[in-house]
């Protein structure tokens, strides 16, 4: 019985070694897991609920993108800015998509765009540009992000009156 017991006492000290492995920093857990992370792509792009019952996520961004494409060609298509710059054939458009839900447009001219008159464009396009239906932001661990796209947008040709 001493034998058995002596016996039971030394592996429970030799067993306590198991025990005592190394526990990582905090700090070191949360620099492997940002280095992890993709901070270049979301999990879930920007949508309107029109395109929310699609599953899969590329057909979702290309309805989005669809989508916002039409809206601005629409809001676009009241206005005389093609009888103004009827050269003008496509004007891309950077959109911000905020975590608050709130969008921002701002055109993206050619660095040596002197053919037309780019603040009176912008001022355009920012008047025009106004009472999108609601945007769901962009999604990254479950979390609302900022994201940014250029769109670009198609103005259709009118005849002058």
């Amino acid at each position: 019985m001493k034998q058995f017991f002596l016996l039971l006492v030394i592996l429970f000290f030799n067993s306590c070694q198991y025990f005592e492995k190394q526990v990582p920093s905090e700090k070191e857990l949360l620099q492997k897991e940002l280095k992890s992370i993709n901070w270049k792509e979301v999990d879930e792009y920007p949508s309107v609920p029109n395109c929310e019952k699609i599953p899969d996520k590329k057909l979702r961004q290309q309805c989005f993108f669809q989508v916002m494409a039409q809206l601005i060609q629409e809001k676009l298509d009241i206005d005389t800015l093609s009888i103004l710059y009827p050269e003008l054939d496509t004007i891309e458009v950077k959109v911000t998509v905020f975590p608050n839900s709130t969008m921002e447009f701002e055109p993206q001219f050619p660095k040596d765009s002197v053919a037309y008159d780019t603040i009176k464009i912008d001022s355009i396009l920012r008047a025009r540009l106004v009472d999108f239906p609601k945007v769901n932001p962009a999604l990254k661990r479950g979390l609302p992000v900022k994201t940014q796209f250029i769109l670009p947008v198609i103005l259709k040709a009118k005849e002058k009156k």
